[in-house]
């Protein structure tokens, strides 16, 4: 339960403000069909995700628990500093076509979060824990948990999230889960 928890938690925050959550916004204020956005969603993020947990798992079996500890950590408190670079959306991406709004999320959401915060705590969370289900289940609870409410607020009034603050939250919620993995906590 723990491993589901904190990975929910991490992509959510580390979510909020993210270039895909904007590509969020965008898709759902072009194809205003939030349903077939939200699944085009959650189906790019249950096989990216899965691909990033497949990757830490295997990390895991390779390096020692102290190692994999101060990786955590690092990687907490660079993704930390990632979140405060705001993102910014080729608009041109977002075809204005609705028939295909659930295909275009698919594919946009899938190639866009390669290399992304989310999919980098979502390895990293993966190679910490031994529950691969639960990484992955928890990170794309985390991801629908943020972009759901983007995909309703694009479709009623695009671009009226306060992104700064919310990268400013997610810097901090990192931050913490950063130092708190150096400091040696349970939970990392």
């Amino acid at each position: 339960m723990e491993a589901f928890l904190i990975s929910t938690l991490s992509v959510a925050v580390g979510e909020l403000g993210d270039k895909t959550q904007l590509l969020a916004l965008i898709l759902a204020a072009r194809f205003r069909r939030p349903l077939a956005v939200i699944l085009g969603i959650l189906c790019a993020t249950v096989a990216n995700h899965a691909c990033a947990g497949f990757a830490g798992a295997w990390l895991r079996g390779l390096l020692s628990a102290e190692l994999l500890r101060w990786l955590v950590g690092i990687s907490f408190l660079a993704i930390a500093a990632w979140a405060l670079v705001p993102d910014r959306m080729d608009e041109d991406r977002a075809p204005a076509d609705g028939r295909n709004a659930f295909l275009v999320t698919l594919v946009a959401f899938f190639f866009a979060e390669f290399g992304d915060k989310t999919q980098v705590a979502t390895l990293m969370l993966a190679a910490r824990y031994d529950d691969l289900v639960a990484v992955v289940g928890g990170s794309t609870l985390g991801m629908l948990c943020a972009d759901a409410p983007a995909v309703a607020l694009g479709a009623a009034a695009p671009f009226a999230i306060p992104f700064r603050a919310v990268r400013l939250a997610a810097s901090a919620l990192f931050g913490a889960l950063g130092a708190a993995a150096l400091l040696g906590f349970r939970f990392f």
